[in-house]
C-alpha cells in the first residue's frame, strides 16, 4: 500500500505516540480530521483511563444492555456468519476503540485500516491488536477525506451512538465502499425513554430508530437486522 504524507503527519504529531503494528503503512488519500465540535463521549474517549477499561466494558456491555447472556464470542459468530469476510478484502474498521472488530478481520486474513479520534484508544488497540494486516490512523470518520471507493467492508460498532452526526457518519461509509462492498453496524436504536433522553442532553449521545438509516444510506440495501432490546446489528450492501 502507499505511503500518505498527511496522514503520516497527522499520525506523528498526536498527543501520545501510537502503537504501531510491525509493518506500518498507510493509505493514499488526504485522511483528514475535521474541526467538528466534540460530543461528550467524544471528549470522554481522549482520557487515557477510558481507553485502559473501554474491552473491559466492552466485553460485559451487550449483556447488561440485552438482558442475555451475549458474550463477545457469541457476538464474532454473528459478524462472521453475516459478513463473511475474506482473506486479501480491504476493510476499514471506523472508530476502531479496541480493535475488536479489526482482530476478528485480520484473523481470517483481510486488510483493515482502523481509524479512531482518540490517539488514547489507537494506543491500547495497537496493543491489543498486533497484526501487519491492520493499519491505525487518527482519523476523523464523519469527513475520512480518504478515497471513494477504497474498501470492500466497513465496520461501525457503537461509535455510531457517539458521532457528532450518524447520518454523515453512514454517508462517508458509503462512499467508501466499492459496489457490492458491505456495510455492518452495532448501535443502541431509539426507545423513546427518558434515560435515551438525558443522556442525549448531558453526553451528546444519538440514538438512531433503524427506520431512519435508509434515508441516510440511498445506494445500499439492508440485507440483514437483528434488534435485542436495544442494540441493533445491521448489514448493508453497496448497489
Amino acid at each position: 500500500m502507499a505511503v500518505s504524507r498527511q496522514l503520516e503527519e497527522s499520525l506523528n504529531s498526536a498527543p501520545e505516540a501510537l502503537a504501531a503494528p510491525s509493518q506500518q503503512a498507510t493509505w493514499q488519500g488526504a485522511a483528514r480530521q475535521t474541526t467538528a465540535p466534540r460530543t461528550a463521549a467524544q471528549r470522554s474517549n481522549q482520557l487515557a483511563l477510558t481507553a485502559a477499561g473501554y474491552m473491559s466494558w466492552r466485553a460485559r456491555s451487550l449483556s447488561l444492555l440485552t438482558g442475555t447472556s451475549f458474550s463477545l464470542e457469541r457476538e464474532a459468530g454473528l459478524f462472521m456468519a453475516l459478513c463473511r469476510p475474506q482473506a486479501g478484502q480491504q476493510w476499514l474498521d471506523m472508530g476502531t476503540s479496541g480493535a475488536y472488530y479489526a482482530g476478528l478481520l485480520s484473523g481470517v486474513g483481510a486488510t483493515v485500516l482502523a481509524c479512531d479520534l482518540s490517539p488514547a484508544m489507537l494506543k491500547v488497540a495497537g496493543k491489543r491488536e498486533v497484526s501487519p494486516l491492520i493499519d491505525y490512523a487518527l482519523i476523523d470518520a464523519e469527513a475520512t477525506g480518504l478515497p471513494s471507493a477504497s474498501f470492500d467492508g466497513v465496520s461501525i460498532g457503537a461509535t455510531l451512538n457517539e458521532t457528532s452526526s450518524a447520518p454523515a457518519m453512514l454517508r462517508e461509509a458509503s462512499r467508501l465502499l466499492r459496489a457490492g462492498g458491505q456495510l455492518w453496524i452495532m448501535y443502541l436504536g431509539r426507545n423513546g425513554g427518558a434515560s435515551q433522553a438525558l443522556l442525549s442532553r448531558l453526553g451528546g449521545l444519538n440514538f438512531p430508530d433503524p427506520a431512519q438509516l435508509g434515508g441516510w444510506l440511498p445506494d445500499m440495501q439492508r440485507r440483514d437486522l437483528l434488534r435485542l432490546r436495544e442494540v441493533v446489528f445491521e448489514r448493508w450492501v453497496r448497489v
